[in-house]
């Protein structure tokens, strides 16, 4: 299959060029896109477990019975009838509604889907012309996605969220954390069974992070966690909504402004807690969350105007009430928190004496499409080791980085490894640290076993060249070709010595890793 990365660049590239040559502002295009990417991976997961099901259903007198949403559900995909799959609607001829079409899809999806109800964009597509909605469609039915998995439409979906997010297309960008953030707060808290909380769930990456996390150790993320989430944008919830169906995933999801109301009263019974609320919030109206049950450290400070004077640790004493007691949290702070003074300095010292305060990582600015300013993942941990009472890892990973655009930064999946092999070594679990580094060895070990052939072909070639400038140059006597002539041979020379060297080291290296595993 041709590689992701194009793909995913060659769609968003068809669909915002259409974006462009159209009337549609960002903030109107963008939740009928990410509609017909949920469409279309509903339709591709459902091909591909149809056949799955038919195989297994009992037949009397040679004839199955009829497929129904039950059987689909225990797949992890959505069941969907004729109306609602995606090829029904790419072949809808240029004389049909095909606003019309996808609104029925949508709706019959809904019907069968009551977490779904009302949540799938609809009335949107009036707004697209008839035949820019075709385009779209037949954008979408790439012929590089027909044998697509789901996870490659979730990674679609979360990058044309990343690319939304940069065109601040919703919401100021803010519905949207980058994956790597978000999957070294996973890394670190290891969501894998419980109640998951995210009180500011945004477009819900972390509950779709979580599932990744806990589809690796070959479980099934449905059957081990319950996701909660608060977001106060009724549009950002059914991204979220989307996001989780995308990737086969549920949750309880509700419309909260989480300062002021707690839906799911959660509190002291989460597993685990993992958020990227807004940063400095400055309007929280102090009266209204005096006696809230969620400020276990009272109030962080009130100003002249009967204000919250930084929200910061509203949020930090939300999520550590919610944490049960054996719960962990991770979440995105602004790097304020960790340094401001006054009230909030006496709530940040009453949490560290709780004992609850685990680890904190300091990222560099531009991580964020919406920030550019640095910031810093902070880790509670309820059930702290006795020998960690009084200690909190500090990792300062401001100089760790690897950069997706001129002014955007993440973690590459080595660097995320690295980084939490060191909450492993602080957490005395020194055997995931030696798997990790025989890992890396056995990525040097493949990389230079399949550097090996070119090379040779390389040194050959260079080989075959240099005799025949030796032959071309046989005789001269100009000072310079000679010299020249020399300094090749030598190199040539020099080359041949190290990929000797450099191969039989390649093939010593692979067979004594071999002898290891063997014992």
């Amino acid at each position: 299959m041709e590689h992701l990365g194009e793909i995913e660049k060659r769609l968003w590239s068809g669909a915002d060029t259409l974006r462009a040559n159209s009337n549609f502002a960002s903030n109107e295009y963008f939740l009928p896109v990410m509609g017909l990417i949920f469409l279309r991976h509903a339709y591709s997961r459902f091909l591909r477990v149809k056949g799955e099901i038919e195989e297994g259903l009992p037949s009397r007198g040679g004839k199955r019975r009829e497929l129904t949403k039950e059987d689909f559900s225990r797949k992890g995909a959505i069941f969907l009838r004729e109306k609602s799959q995606f090829d029904y609607l790419v072949e809808r001829p240029d004389g049909d509604d095909r606003a019309k079409a996808v609104i029925d899809a949508m709706t019959l999806i809904e019907g069968d889907y009551q977490s779904l109800k009302g949540m799938l964009p609809k009335n949107e597509y009036q707004e697209l012309d008839n035949e820019v909605l075709g385009r779209l469609l037949r954008i979408f039915n790439d012929p590089a996605l027909k044998n697509a998995n789901g996870d490659i439409f979730g990674r679609i979906y979360e990058y044309f969220l990343t690319q939304f997010a940069d065109l601040k297309a919703h919401d100021g960008g803010e519905f949207f954390t980058p994956v790597s953030i978000v999957q070294m707060i996973v890394n670190v808290i290891e969501p894998d069974h419980g109640r998951v909380l995210d009180p500011a769930c945004g477009s819900g990456g972390m509950f779709v992070q979580s599932a990744h996390f806990i589809e690796g150790l070959k479980k099934r993320a449905s059957e081990q966690v319950t996701f909660y989430g608060m977001e106060k944008n009724p549009t950002t919830i059914r991204l979220a909504k989307m996001n989780l169906a995308v990737h086969g995933l549920e949750g309880k999801i509700d419309k909260a402004i989480t300062y002021y109301e707690d839906p799911h009263e959660l509190v002291g019974k989460c597993d685990f807690v993992m958020a990227n609320p807004p940063f400095n919030v400055d309007e929280i109206d102090a009266d209204k969350i005096r006696l809230d049950p969620r400020l276990p450290f009272q109030l962080p400070g009130v100003n002249k105007q009967g204000k919250v004077g930084n929200g910061n640790y509203v949020w930090i004493s939300y999520f550590d009430a919610y944490l049960n007691k054996n719960g962990r949290a991770g979440f995105v702070m602004s790097s304020q928190a960790s340094s401001a003074g006054g009230e909030e300095a006496r709530v940040r010292r009453d949490l560290i004496k709780n004992g609850d305060v685990d680890i904190m990582v300091a990222i560099r600015g531009n991580f964020f499409y919406t920030r550019t300013v640095p910031c810093e993942l902070w880790f509670l941990n309820k059930a702290k080791p006795k020998n960690h009472n009084e200690k909190v890892l500090m990792i300062d990973a401001r100089g760790v980085y690897s950069k997706v655009t001129r002014k955007i930064y993440d973690f590459n999946p080595e660097q995320l490894k690295n980084l939490t092999s060191i909450v492993w070594l602080y957490r005395g679990q020194r055997d995931r640290f030696v798997q990790l580094v025989a890992e890396h060895l056995g990525n040097c070990i493949a990389a230079g076993r399949e550097s090996l052939v070119p090379l040779a072909a390389f040194t050959k070639e260079l080989t075959e060249a240099n005799g025949k400038i030796l032959s071309f140059l046989k005789g001269a006597s100009d000072e310079r070709a000679t010299s020249a002539l020399s300094e090749l041979e030598s190199t040539v020379t020099t080359l041949g010595v190290d990929t000797d060297s450099f191969s039989k080291s390649a093939r010593d290296l692979e067979k004594a890793c071999a002898r290891r595993n063997k014992t």
